[in-house]
């Protein structure tokens, strides 16, 4: 089984690093964080802290538009293309294949997420005082390797990134020294961006096991706004909303993730709340990731297996 859900995962992967879609993001993604040092040189003494900031901020933005649009796309393009019923005719149950797409789908946001976590870091470093030579040399001579792997092994064009970005990223890690709390920041901001998008991916996954691939990600991103302002819903003033529409919001805001929690305040990413522990909260938020993963996948599956195709 697990052997099934592996090569599903990793042609997911493959057929979603090729959407041009990603690689445009991927790019505007990157350029976001060339520009937060644009922004930051316009701060007083605070270049370092808008580039970690700005880039937690769009770590977390433009993962959620990979997830989104992978997710909603990639089940629908298999059936459209008929390329799922060869695989599905071989002993491959409906569930391990929507579960292979999930997992693939994650894959390509942590590769995602990963490259981009070293490029912020990356940048702090250099404004945190280390050289900029060496910086670009590391950053360079990542890319080398990478290009020279490719160019060896047909294989690694696609898969290379994986280990590429992982190194990328302790690269960031390394360089960053100098500056602890923005590497702290930035580090969680990410962690909690993929658990996030973790979330989000199998809300689109779940829909997409039944609908259009527009319809998917308008559901998708509605469930997302609305996860995103859980804890307002919860607190609408029934002064102002009346009793109905206060009681709706809170309706609402127990029967979707609550997605706030994975966008705290800085003061907590950075060690300055006395009263709470970092990795306690990370832990915590990976046990809700986890749980509502796996109740969305499995309706999910339990929907696409009573599906019909014809």
């Amino acid at each position: 089984m697990f052997g099934r859900i592996s090569a599903i995962a990793l042609n997911t992967y493959r057929e979603s690093l090729r959407a041009r879609i990603l690689i445009g993001l991927a790019g505007v993604a990157f350029a976001v964080a060339f520009y937060s040092i644009i922004v930051g040189a316009y701060t007083l003494h605070n270049g370092a802290r808008v580039v970690s900031d700005l880039g937690v901020a769009s770590i977390s933005l433009f993962s959620i538009a990979v997830a989104v649009i992978i997710g909603a796309t990639s089940l629908y393009r298999e059936l459209e293309q008929k390329t799922i019923f060869p695989i599905l005719a071989r002993p491959v149950r409906r569930g391990e294949y929507l579960v292979g797409k999930y997992l693939g789908t994650l894959l390509t946001l942590a590769v995602f997420i990963l490259a981009d976590t070293g490029l912020v870091l990356l940048i702090s470093a250099v404004l945190s005082g280390r050289s900029l030579a060496l910086v670009a040399g590391a950053g360079a001579a990542s890319l080398a390797a990478l290009g020279l792997a490719a160019w060896r092994s047909p294989l690694l064009r696609t898969y290379g990134f994986i280990p590429w970005s992982a190194v990328f990223l302790v690269l960031g890690v390394v360089l960053s020294a100098g500056a602890p709390t923005e590497r702290r920041v930035v580090l969680a901001g990410s962690a909690l961006a993929f658990l996030e998008v973790g979330i989000v991916a199998a809300v689109a996954t779940l829909f997409s096991s039944f609908s259009t691939p527009f319809l998917s990600a308008l559901l998708t991103l509605g469930i997302f706004l609305v996860g995103r302002n859980a804890d307002a819903l919860a607190q609408l003033p029934v002064k102002y909303f009346g009793p109905q529409i206060s009681a709706a919001g809170r309706a609402l805001s127990r029967v979707v993730p609550n997605l706030q929690i994975y966008v705290p305040p800085r003061p907590l990413l950075a060690g300055e709340v006395a009263d709470a522990n970092l990795l306690v909260y990370l832990g915590w938020a990976s046990i809700t990731c986890v749980g509502w993963a796996l109740g969305l996948l499995s309706v999910a599956a339990f929907v696409f297996k009573k599906r019909d195709f014809l």
